[in-house]
């Protein structure tokens, strides 16, 4: 009786071990490199954030423009799931006003010019083959840069970074595409400088100040903020960097020269070679 049993509980173990071993060959799965990897883009363009996702095919020898990717016809712009941007805010692309939320990238590449459609629709896989109008958020027309070299794997990028927007790249095979995008950076940054005026620290006088000189705006107002802001922390060398540059902006050259050589001796007691380089520079220049 015994054996029996022995022998019945052996069979039940070796059924179980072989059952185990199949579910491990069933599951196994061999780990290679993704033919188009997929990329994650996360950009602060002035005040907004933008997403891009998408993925990229290499040319592996083939005519992409023309071949791989059709003229005048809608292209998902990648490989794999279509290719999706998510803007935090509203924005323009190309000049047409976009809605802040996530929409696909279509294409249709022509050998001088690409129309280039924010779909509404983002999720799926290849484009439609033919396009809601009622899905399509903004239609822009961009020419084809020509470029000097060949770009092997698809590209897309965010280019020509500003305080108020960027350039969209799409670049692949000797073809670039640029779709500028403009957020409305200015009346944010307006909103927050009056509101921190009300009381403002040297940081919030700093901000301002050097905000009104890289964007043009009053410079004798940036010029009194600036000096509130070094007044509050007088050992702060970028400060008084940002105050040369200021006055030098206003016609104060005496007045640049004379904060450089302060912001320079400052840069030189923190170790900070760079700034005593370019107040060196700044102050060789205005010397002249």
């Amino acid at each position: 009786m015994n054996q029996k049993l022995n022998e019945t509980i052996m069979k039940q173990v070796i059924l179980l071990a072989a059952a185990f071993l199949m579910t491990i060959t069933t599951y196994a799965q061999i780990s290679t490199p993704a033919a188009s990897p997929f990329q994650k883009i996360e950009q602060k363009v002035g005040l907004s954030d933008v997403t891009l996702e998408y993925s990229r095919p290499s040319m592996r020898g083939r005519t992409v423009f023309g071949g791989l990717v059709p003229y005048n016809k809608v292209w998902r712009t990648g490989a794999n799931s279509r290719t999706k941007i998510t803007f935090s805010e509203d924005v323009t692309v190309g000049g047409k006003e976009l809605k802040a939320g996530t929409y696909a990238i279509f294409t249709k590449p022509m050998a001088s010019s690409w129309d280039v459609y924010f779909y509404t629709e983002y999720a799926g896989g290849g484009a439609p083959s033919e396009l809601d109008e009622t899905k399509v958020a903004a239609t822009v027309t961009a020419e084809v840069m020509a470029m000097p070299m060949s770009i092997e794997t698809f590209t897309m990028s965010f280019d020509d970074l500003k305080g108020d927007g960027a350039v969209l790249g799409i670049l692949w095979e000797n073809a670039y595409v640029g779709i500028s995008i403009k957020v409305d950076t200015e009346s944010t940054v307006m909103a927050n400088i009056d509101s921190a005026m009300s009381g403002p620290g040297a940081n919030d006088y700093y901000a301002a100040a050097v905000y009104y000189l890289e964007n043009g705006k009053d410079i004798n107002k940036a010029k009194t903020w600036i000096d509130n802001a070094v007044g509050m922390n007088a050992n702060a060398f970028w400060m008084q960097r940002q105050q040369s540059l200021i006055y030098a902006k206003a016609g104060d050259t005496e007045g640049a020269i004379k904060a450089a050589k302060s912001s320079m001796a400052l840069a030189e007691k923190a170790g900070n070679a760079d700034y005593v380089k370019m107040n060196k520079d700044s102050i060789a220049e205005w010397q002249k």
